[in-house]
Order: C-alpha cells, then sequence, then structure tokens
C-alpha cells in the first residue's frame, strides 16, 4: 500500500509548491512522476519547471522530450511510470487509476477552489477504504502543518 499524502494550499498555488516539493524529493533520492488532468497542464508545468527559478534545475521530461527511462522526473496526463519512479505526485485534478508500484503518492489541491476540496475528500475516502495510510498536510504561515 502507498503511503498517500494530500497537500492542501491556501496561500499560493499548486504550481507554485511544486517545484520545492519535487526538489525535496530528489534530493531524497526519488524518482517522481508528475500526473497532470491533460496536456495543457503538461506543458505548462514542463515550461514552469524550466523557468520557475533561473539558478535552480529540475531534471524533467514529457512525452515530447521521449527517453522516459532518463528523465527523474516526468510530467504526463496518462496513468504510467515510464521512469521507474517510486513517487508519484496528482496535480490538481490529475487522479491515479492506480497507485501500484509507488510508495509515495502527493495530492495537490488548491483550498481556494471549492471543487478541488469537494474531489480531494472524494479521493480520501476512496483511499481510506481501499487500505492506504494517509496523512493531510495544509499550508500554514511557517510551511506545511500536518493535520
Amino acid at each position: 500500500m502507498a503511503d498517500i499524502r494530500f497537500y492542501h494550499t491556501v496561500r499560493q498555488s499548486v504550481e507554485q509548491v511544486l517545484p520545492s516539493l519535487v526538489l525535496r524529493a530528489l534530493q531524497n533520492g526519488h524518482r517522481i512522476v508528475i500526473k497532470a488532468a491533460g496536456s495543457d497542464e503538461v506543458a505548462r508545468v514542463n515550461d514552469y519547471l524550466w523557468t520557475f527559478d533561473l539558478p535552480s534545475f529540475i531534471p524533467h521530461g514529457s512525452a515530447k522530450d521521449g527517453n522516459e527511462s532518463d528523465h527523474p522526473v516526468w510530467i504526463t496526463e496518462r496513468d504510467e511510470n515510464p521512469n521507474g519512479a517510486d513517487t508519484l505526485i496528482l496535480l490538481q485534478g490529475g487522479e491515479a487509476a492506480q497507485t501500484e508500484g509507488f510508495s509515495l503518492v502527493c495530492a495537490m489541491l488548491d483550498g481556494r477552489d471549492d471543487v478541488a476540496v469537494r474531489s480531494a475528500r472524494e479521493r480520501w475516502v476512496f483511499y481510506k477504504e481501499a487500505g492506504h495510510d494517509l496523512t493531510y498536510w495544509q499550508q500554514g504561515e511557517k510551511g506545511w502543518e500536518k493535520k
């Protein structure tokens, strides 16, 4: 069973907090799949990871780049794990048909979006009933707070 963590943003957008989560996971030796809700979001996140902080670098790719297994971070709209990742990040609206093969799943949601909050509650119930270990993190004034 995967360890599933819900990350509830309230001060920044999901896109703004994504680089710090990805960098931390990479520093801890993880390979990552980022699942977006569609091809437009894949392209937007791909571009953002190149430009979010010019001195920083997050090695990543998507289907347009090819060579899936070479990328420690893979951005996709499909249920796949072509780079042998152990961590799955579900962007807002991204859902996984299966979490098998991932030891950690991070479900991101923008707390300013009522639809996203309702969807996250439904996914929480689904994952809980499936027997996963769940934790909930909310963005606070001093960083992430476990609730």
